[in-house]
């Protein structure tokens, strides 16, 4: 008999006063291990093989996923159900030397951006295409491999108060593929440089189109890029926020109107996709005792 037990029953508790105190305390020490996910709903836990998931896409016409991890693992692609169970595991016939981002086009080919440079040494980064088709019918893929330099960077790595050419964080939109660079700058943390280069085969120097700040301090990198399905919204991840860009004008997403999400919650998140107009699912890595999980988002 616990000791509270005693001081609050008595030495000889009946059998419903034991059974009413025993489920008193399990209500108690569920409730406190109960995890606050702030303005997120967790929907599922994603399974051990993507401690470190670093993208993801919705599959077309499913409420499946495909989701990567991030560099120095294998260079595979799981398809992963809302609750976070993998189904399927694709095979890409390419080096995962720094996966961060995925993306599709309306046609359903899946893009990769092996683009992470972290040291910003990187003369070539690397996006890597595959088709719609081989990914309904096949198990091991090879990719169309698109690569892109910046015209800006001249060094590799470059000052150190220059390291603004790390890239986490992309989207297919109208036959372009656009690129939210990440800043390496102690000063700069929030700064995030947009670029676009075609999504077809080939090398490309990238094209400059804008600059935004977010805020001042790690928490602020842009990790995930995602375009919603109507075109007119973009958002952008954080550790702990989604920035929104609506009103844009042409392509340079990060102009109009921009509306800070504030999530309440901090973990490495790392992937962002839409599923409808106003909905995205988020993803972040396993660090520290927490995260791996599958979360949904409604956007204002």
């Amino acid at each position: 008999m616990f000791p509270f037990e005693s001081f609050i029953f008595g030495k000889n508790p009946n059998f419903m006063q034991t059974r009413f105190l025993k489920f008193f305390l399990f209500i108690l020490l569920f409730s406190n291990c109960t995890v606050n996910y702030g303005q997120l709903k967790a929907v599922g836990t994603l399974s051990g093989d993507l401690e470190e998931v670093s993208g993801m896409e919705n599959i077309p016409n499913s409420d499946d996923f495909w989701m990567i991890n991030d560099g120095g693992n294998d260079p595979k692609v799981f398809i992963v159900n809302k609750e976070g169970k993998i189904t399927k595991t694709l095979n890409v016939q390419a080096k995962n030397k720094d996966w961060e981002d995925l993306t599709k086009d309306k046609a359903g080919n899946l893009y990769i951006g092996d683009f992470g440079n972290n040291r910003n040494n990187r003369k070539h980064q690397n996006i890597y295409k595959l088709s719609a088709s081989n990914l309904s019918s096949k198990k091991n893929i090879d990719p169309i491999k698109i690569e892109f330099s910046f015209p800006n960077q001249k060094k590799y790595p470059p000052k150190k108060k220059d390291r603004h050419f790390d890239v986490e964080s992309f989207f297919h939109h109208n036959g372009y593929l656009y690129l939210f660079t990440k800043s390496r700058s102690k000063k700069d943390y929030g700064r995030t440089d947009l670029y676009k280069i075609p999504a077809t085969e080939g090398k490309y120097e990238a094209q400059f189109i804008s600059t935004f700040n977010t805020c001042d301090d790690m928490n602020c990198w842009i990790t995930s890029a995602a375009i919603s399905p109507n075109g007119k919204k973009v958002v952008l991840l954080s550790h702990e926020t989604v920035w929104q860009f609506t009103d844009f004008k042409g392509d340079d997403f990060l102009s109009g109107k921009m509306t800070k999400f504030d999530l309440k919650h901090e973990s490495q998140k790392e992937g962002i996709c839409f599923k409808d107009n106003n909905t995205v699912y988020i993803t972040d890595e396993e660090a520290h005792g927490k995260g791996r999980n599958l979360y949904v988002f409604l956007l204002d």
